[in-house]
C-alpha cells in the first residue's frame, strides 16, 4: 500500500512504493479559448483546462475572459493562468519588486472579476527558464506574497527541465524559484517535454504522476506543448502531428497536455 505524504493542490507528494491506483488527471492548456462547441468533445479527454486572467504570451487579446461559468458548467476544473514578465522588460522597471505586488493585485482582482472562489490557485506564467536573476525574483517573490496575502493562493508555471549554465552546472528553473523561495508556500507547474520523461503527444488512460516530470514536488506537469519543441522534444513518439502539433482526441484542437493529482488543479470550482 502506497503512503502519499502532502495534499493534491497543496505541495509535493512523495511515494514509499509505486501504486497504480494513485489518482491522476489529464488536462489541457492552450492560449486562445476552443470555443463553447468544442467544450463537450474536449471533455472526454481532460478533466480540467487552463484559464487565463490576462493576455497569454504574444496575445492581443484573452479570449478567455468571461468564459469561466460556462467551462465549469461544462464539467471543467481549472488551472488559473496570470502571464508574468520577460526579464528585459523587468530591467526596465524601476523597482522590480514593486511591479510583482502590482501584478499580483491585478491578478486578484482578475480572478474576482472571473469569480473565482477564495482560496483559488493562480499560476504565474514564468516563460524565461534557467537560474533566476535578482530582478526576476525580486518579482516573484512579491508577487507570490501579494496573491499569498490576499485569500488565493500562489503557484508558479516554470521549467522543469535542466538547464546548462557551463562547465557541467545544470539548474532547474522549479527547483531554483523553490529553493529560494524562503519557505514560502507555493505550488508548481513544471513544463519538461522532453522524452524522456514525457511520452510526447499522449493521452494515456492512467496520467502519468507529476513527480515523473523529474521534479518530485510538482503538483502538476505539462509533458506535450504545440508546437512540437524540436530542439527539446526531438526523442518524443512519432505521436504529434506531422505539422508538429498535439491535437485533441477526435479533433483538430492543437493543445498542450498536462497531468496532475487533482481533477481541478487550482480549486477554482465553486
Amino acid at each position: 500500500m502506497v503512503v502519499w505524504r502532502g495534499n493534491p493542490g497543496g505541495g509535493s507528494r512523495t511515494a514509499d512504493d509505486s501504486d497504480s491506483e494513485i489518482a491522476t488527471y489529464l488536462g489541457f492548456d492552450r492560449n486562445e479559448y476552443p470555443g463553447d462547441q468544442n467544450l463537450a468533445l474536449l471533455h472526454r479527454t481532460f478533466s480540467y483546462t487552463g484559464y487565463w486572467l490576462n493576455l497569454p504570451p504574444g496575445a492581443k487579446s484573452n479570449t478567455w475572459a468571461g468564459r469561466r461559468k460556462g467551462v465549469q458548467q461544462a464539467g471543467f476544473g481549472f488551472l488559473v493562468l496570470f502571464s508574468g514578465r520577460l526579464d528585459a522588460q523587468l530591467k526596465k522597471a524601476r523597482d522590480a519588486g514593486e511591479l510583482g505586488r502590482e501584478d499580483a493585485a491585478a491578478a486578484v482582482d482578475a480572478a474576482k472579476r472571473e469569480d473565482f472562489p477564495a482560496g483559488t490557485v493562480i499560476f504565474l506564467d514564468q516563460e524565461e527558464g534557467g537560474r533566476m536573476l535578482p530582478e526576476q525574483k525580486a518579482h516573484i517573490y512579491a508577487w507570490v506574497d501579494g496573491v499569498n496575502a490576499s485569500g488565493f493562493r500562489a503557484g508558479i508555471y516554470a521549467s522543469g527541465i535542466a538547464a546548462l549554465e557551463g562547465h557541467g552546472v545544470t539548474v532547474i528553473t522549479a527547483e531554483d524559484i523553490r529553493r529560494n523561495a524562503g519557505g514560502r508556500n507555493i505550488v508548481y507547474w513544471v513544463t519538461n517535454d522532453a522524452c524522456p520523461p514525457s511520452p510526447g503527444c499522449a493521452f494515456p488512460k492512467r496520467a502519468p504522476a507529476p513527480a515523473e516530470s523529474g521534479v518530485e514536488f510538482a503538483d502538476v506537469w505539462q509533458f506535450a506543448q504545440t508546437p512540437k519543441r524540436r530542439d527539446v522534444a526531438g526523442r518524443c513518439p512519432a505521436n504529434y502531428d506531422r505539422d508538429g502539433s498535439c491535437y485533441a482526441p477526435g479533433s483538430r484542437i492543437f493543445v498542450d497536455v498536462n497531468s496532475a493529482w487533482s481533477g481541478d488543479p487550482s480549486r477554482g470550482r465553486e
